[in-house]
């Protein structure tokens, strides 16, 4: 007998075991097959805690800790989770008020309910004690530790820098770093952020109702391991460095020292300093606005971001340009005066000088003829030519272009193109003596103290230099990321630095920086006064010691403090002595510099907590003039 609801039937059925099937078959899938889906399940009783690797160490050149770090804790918030807490209790225990508790919780909600974010940052291991005993009671909260970096000799703010939290834009070009990471944001910190920062990992843990750590998830299978950064070596001796920033105290100028035979950089300082950690933790926002509003500029790096006309520092290299070009010889002299229109250059007293004694007594005359003989010399065809030449000699010693150093934010500084002296006096309308104060380290030259300290290493070293560097060793491996063990010749050659060297010998020995001789060590040095349109002139000198297989080379600049044997050689000679024979003899002269107060009178800096500045036993000086460290420029007027 035909049944016609059999097939109907037969369909219905088919229809349901297929489903039964397909949910049979996903289920074996979810269940067995992909775990992701089982973990998406149990997260509300989850926890993926991110751990941040140890930042590198940092070590200067005696194995001296100069940066470490120390243990904090970042308290996260997952606002679906929060359940009725003693806001009262919490808040006293995290020191903060009701209405900031309640903006915080505001602030997480609207960035996400399900996703944990930042409450409160980088509490203390301190503080963290106390809380960790009642932090059950708070369910939705979990504490997340890192670490912070630690400054031990409070110096070397500018040369280590600081670490700050990375932000959108930062995110938004390199994908490593997510909201709450730290990177390094100036000096060390931020050109070796690769090698420090190291990479982090992630836990995942199983929490109780009363968000309790309960165990890894699964024996820690889908766990990442972090990866400490790699310690670095620096090239900077501590204790020079701490005595230099000692030395500059209530000065602004600046310091650099280097190793000639390996561009070490020995010490780099910039004054007025500041302690590297008043930029650390949950009081650098508020130190940050300190420094930034003093009159004295504490975050702005001197040493490599300050012009300065060189003065008559600026003589040894122009005489090794003219040497080279045969424009002049040791024996050459020319008259006691440069005479310019209406105008002359007078020299300071002492009798007609060749070369050698033109360096010892700082002779401008000498100088400005010998750079019109050079710029105005027939056989370069025009003046434009000779300039060009002239310029190229002065770029060869790193002058006008960055030297490659390994830190940021360095600056080429100014020594005019053809170009430039053509738009500004008119093609054809200018000579030697339109522009003769380069000659003596005047005019439209801007050069970073930094510049100054390697142009020495090269006259030490007859000719050449290694680039500047402060790193020198990554983990257990030397630093060989930037090519530091290169030479970079200049165009002069080396039996030129000889009679450079004999001048600068007799300059500390006879000549206008005796104050800077000490013991039977042989120096070899040159003052610089450099004129400063904006008040009193800054005092330069620079020099380096032994002359026989140079250890040290220095360049100190001090604004405002006049001639160059006055501050700046004293102190060079101080460190060069601290440096080369582990202490100190000359006492007077030392408590003198110590107790030098040259910033200006109205300096609201030492109302300035944040700001390392000690005049507890100085006289504030009448009459001091703000100082300047703009690019100081001399330029004449296009008649």
């Amino acid at each position: 007998m035909y049944n016609p609801g059999s097939s109907q039937r037969i369909v219905f059925l088919g229809i349901i075991t297929s489903v039964v099937i397909i949910f049979l078959i996903r289920l074996f899938y979810v269940q067995v097959i992909n775990e992701s889906y089982s973990v998406s399940a149990t997260n509300n009783v989850l926890r993926y805690i991110t751990d941040y690797p140890a930042r590198g160490m940092i070590y200067d050149r005696k194995g001296k800790i100069v940066a470490f770090n120390q243990a904090v804790y970042d308290l996260m918030v997952i606002p679906k989770q929060v359940k009725e807490i003693d806001t009262l209790e919490f808040c006293k225990l995290l020191d903060i008020s009701k209405e900031s508790f309640i903006d915080k919780m505001k602030k997480a909600t609207s960035f996400s309910r399900m996703k944990a974010s930042t409450f409160e940052k980088q509490i203390s291991a301190e503080s963290f004690a106390t809380f960790q005993e009642k932090l059950y009671k708070f369910q939705g909260f979990y504490v997340q530790p890192r670490t912070l970096r630690k400054y031990p000799n409070n110096t070397a703010a500018h040369v280590l820098g600081y670490i700050g939290e990375v932000n959108d834009e930062l995110i938004a070009k390199n994908p490593y770093y997510r909201i709450g990471d730290y990177i390094g944001i100036s000096g060390i910190e931020q050109s070796y952020e690769l090698e420090l920062r190291g990479r982090r990992g992630v836990r995942i843990v199983m929490v109780d109702v009363f968000n309790r750590e309960k165990g890894s998830y699964k024996g820690g299978i889908y766990d990442t391991i972090a990866i400490a950064g790699q310690n670095l070596v620096a090239t900077l001796d501590a204790d020079l460095q701490s005595y230099g920033e000692q030395l500059l105290q209530n000065k602004i100028g600046s310091v650099v020292a280097i190793e000639p035979q390996t561009g070490e950089i020995l010490a780099m300082i910039s004054s007025p300093s500041y302690d590297p950690n008043l930029l650390v933790g949950r009081v650098r926002s508020k130190n940050y606005g300190y420094l930034l509003r003093d009159p004295n500029k504490p975050l702005f790096n001197r040493a490599m971001q300050a012009y300065y006309p060189p003065g008559s520092t600026f003589k040894l290299t122009n005489a090794l340009a003219a040497l080279q070009e045969g424009i002049i010889n040791i024996n050459t002299s020319f008259p006691h005066s440069f005479v310019v229109g209406s105008k002359s250059v007078k020299c300071h007293s002492h009798p007609p000088v060749a070369l050698e004694g033109a360096i010892q007594y700082s002779c401008n005359p000498y100088f400005c003829n010998t750079f019109r003989s050079f710029v105005d010399n027939r056989k370069y065809g025009s003046s434009e030519n000779g300039y060009r030449l002239w310029r190229e000699y002065q770029m060869s010693f790193g002058v006008g272009k960055k030297i490659g150093v390994d830190m940021p934010h360095e600056l080429k500084g100014l020594i005019p193109s053809v170009e430039f002296y053509d738009k500004y006096y008119g093609k054809g309308h200018w000579k030697a003596s339109t522009i003769y104060s380069l000659g003596i380290g005047q005019g439209e030259l801007g050069i970073n103290p930094m510049q100054m300290a390697n142009i020495i290493c090269i006259i030490a070293n007859k000719g050449y230099y290694y680039t500047p560097h402060v790193i020198k060793q990554i983990g257990k491996k030397p630093n060989t990321t930037r090519n530091l063990g290169e030479r970079h010749y200049t165009k002069v050659s080396a039996e030129n630095f000889t009679i450079i060297q004999d001048g600068m010998q007799r300059v500390v020995e006879a000549g206008t920086a005796r104050i800077a001789r000490f013991d039977s060590l042989v120096i070899c040095g040159k003052t610089g006064t450099a004129q400063n349109p904006h008040g009193k002139d800054h005092s330069l000198f620079v020099a380096f010691a032994p002359r026989n297989n140079p250890k040290i080379a220095i360049a100190v600049m001090v604004e405002n403090a006049g001639f160059g044997a006055t501050w700046a050689a004293p102190i060079a000679s101080l460190m060069m002595e601290k440096y080369l024979k582990d202490s100190v003899k000359r006492h007077d002269l030392e408590e003198r510099m110590l107790k030098g107060y040259l910033l200006p009178l109205q300096n609201k800096s030492l109302e300035n907590p944040a700001l390392k500045v000690n005049d507890s036993t100085q006289v504030k000086p009448k009459n001091k003039k703000d100082s300047s460290v703009a690019l100081l420029t001399n330029k004449k007027k296009k008649k």
